[in-house]
């Protein structure tokens, strides 16, 4: 039986705890006083616990395209990050591209979201406006200099950086030369009337001739937007209170796009497409040009298609310009996340010359930092270099989202022939309209 006058409790080595006067109050105080001697025994013996490991989340899509090569790459980073950042375990969650701005959204909204989410630059005026993600200059701090200044300008809000880049995209064009050979095209289209001169040579030999990507998760900055541009036409009229893209520019635009549909110089495949080349016409062979947004297309077009019938031309030249989407994939912090700091040192983990490089090998993307030459053995790679010059990063606004919610299935209608182009273009402004005016 223990009493309060029991010798002091001894473990025979390194430590040494007097008598405990909780003793003396039943079981309770029995079991409460050998509690304490357990952590008076542990902490002077040198046992004392640690701080308890931060968590980082972050959410990354598939800018990897092959799934393993993708899954290595990432596991690769969360062993790197944590080699060089002790008590902090990284997990970066591969998501789909489908349905990403609802669930971003609603993760944003929630208290259970990511520390960090890839966004592009159209995403995070929405974000920054509604203070879901903070600012991110010290990420960036004495590296700002060195980024294109496109890639920078895409992820600044009212002076602030929401944004860290750690990849480039460009929007340029790829042409199948065998398929515009065998319809008698000898010079690959670049321009509008170039395009409807050679369409009706690619339908005689049942070909269509642009491939296109009109599903609801396809972003309109990879289709219609460009061109928009290229007819002269803008999404948002200068103060963002209202659309712009029912202008005659627009109209241009989509009747360019609906008479080659009607033509079958679009195909009918191109309501499911997705911005994959592969999962299309243009990979099947059954369109002779399209948009490519990444290397790796060219690529994967030289072994099927075989190397001599692969062509990667510029961005498309409208009535007014040319004009092609470009922008970086950037990395922002969520402002619920309980360690900023943690997850502020991890994207300056990922914009170090050394990450931005093996990114863009791994992925095919282009560089958004001026002093880092992306390795590459493609012999495409400066064609989509080059298309830098052209690209234009969009119209961020907070709204830019919802509106192409709203947009992309009257574009639809007016290819199928429900509704003209002017009548589709109105009616989506129509809604946009109502939406800026509610927000």
């Amino acid at each position: 039986m223990i009493s309060n006058d029991s010798p002091e409790v001894t473990d025979g080595s390194c430590c040494t705890v007097g008598h405990c006067p909780r003793m003396s109050g039943g079981l309770g105080s029995v079991a409460a006083c050998v509690g304490l001697v357990l952590a008076l025994l542990l902490a002077q013996c040198g046992y004392e616990r640690g701080p308890a490991p931060v968590d980082l989340t972050v959410w990354m899509y598939p800018v990897i395209i092959d799934p393993q090569a993708g899954e290595a790459y990432w596991n690769g980073i969360e062993e790197d990050f944590e080699k060089v950042s002790p008590g902090v375990r990284l997990t970066v969650e591969r998501l789909p591209w489908a349905g990403r701005d609802r669930r971003v959204a609603e993760a944003l909204a929630g208290d259970n979201g990511p520390d960090a989410v890839l966004l592009m630059p159209d995403q995070i005026p929405r974000f920054a406006s509604r203070r879901a993600i903070v600012p991110v200059d010290a990420a960036l701090k004495g590296n700002e200099d060195r980024f294109l200044s496109a890639a920078l300008d895409a992820v600044t809000e009212n002076g602030r950086i929401y944004g860290a880049p750690i990849y480039q995209t460009v929007t340029t064009t790829i042409y199948n030369k065998r398929l515009l050979s065998e319809a008698g095209v000898t010079t690959p289209p670049t321009t509008w009337d170039e395009i409807k001169a050679a369409a009706p040579k690619l339908h005689s030999k049942g070909i269509a001739l642009l491939d296109y990507s009109a599903s609801d998760d396809a972003s309109l900055n990879l289709n219609f937007y460009p061109l928009l541009w290229q007819a002269g036409g803008r999404v948002f009229a200068e103060d963002g209170n209202r659309v712009a893209f029912n202008g005659p520019e627009g109209v241009e635009a989509l009747t360019f796009l609906t008479d080659l549909f009607r033509q079958g110089a679009v195909p009918a495949s191109s309501m499911r497409n997705t911005n994959r080349l592969g999962d299309q016409a243009l990979g099947r062979q059954r369109a002779a040009m399209g948009y490519s947004v990444v290397l790796p297309d060219a690529d994967l077009a030289a072994r099927t298609w075989g190397k001599e019938n692969v062509l990667v031309g510029g961005p498309l030249k409208g009535p007014t310009r040319e004009a092609a989407f470009g922008a970086p994939g950037a990395l922002v912090v969520n402002a619920k996340s309980r360690h900023r700091a943690e997850t502020q040192k991890f994207l300056a983990f990922m914009i170090r010359p050394e990450q931005i490089r093996s990114l863009a090998w791994a992925s095919g993307y282009l560089s958004p930092r001026t002093d880092v030459v992306v390795p590459s053995d493609s012999p495409y790679a400066m064609q989509y270099q080059a298309a830098l010059a052209s690209i234009f990063v969009g119209e961020p606004h907070p709204a830019s989202r919802q509106v192409m919610a709203l947009l992309a299935p009257e574009i639809r209608a007016a290819l199928t022939g429900r509704k003209s182009p002017a009548a589709a273009l109105d009616a989506a402004a129509l809604a946009a309209d109502e939406l800026l005016r509610s927000s």
